[in-house]
């Protein structure tokens, strides 16, 4: 069961995909504070949610795009701490974001990420980011720089 109460979907291979418990007990103060939720995670993969609040919007009743950007970050990195040696560290040094449709305050917004290729030292993911009804708000890029587990 993951934190909505449903079971984990299952991956192409039909593996069961795991949210991992720490995560969701200890999360980190910027998720904290963000109002980030964990919702799905597997191997190379994570999908991260955020309900945009009054204090997340700009001037004009709109999600500001840094915390689009905060969302999809945060995904790209819990996407990164599921790849095998496990991630210990990940912190992006790269990071682009191209905006395609406004979200509104007070939606929930869904970013799914995954690893593209991981070395010893860098790796480089991807991210969807996206509204109400699959409604694609943004798409990302980032590359981390990251300290693995020693094997």
């Amino acid at each position: 069961m993951n934190e909505k109460g449903a079971s984990p979907p299952s991956g192409e291979d039909g593996a069961q995909r795991r949210v991992g418990t720490a995560d969701l007990l200890n999360p980190s103060k910027a998720w904290q504070w963000l109002g980030l939720t964990l919702v799905d995670s597997g191997e190379g993969f994570a999908t991260v949610e955020m309900t945009a609040t009054e204090d997340m919007g700009n001037q004009s009743g709109f999600v500001h795009g840094g915390m689009i950007s905060a969302l999809a970050d945060s995904a790209m990195g819990r996407a990164l701490r599921n790849i095998r040696p496990g991630v210990v560290r990940s912190m992006s040094f790269d990071l682009k974001l191209s905006f395609i449709s406004a979200a509104k305050v007070g939606e929930t917004l869904h970013a799914t990420a995954r690893v593209v290729r991981a070395g010893r030292r860098t790796a480089v993911t991807e991210c969807r980011v996206e509204g109400p009804g699959q409604k694609l708000v943004a798409t990302a890029s980032g590359t981390f720089a990251i300290t693995r587990e020693k094997e």
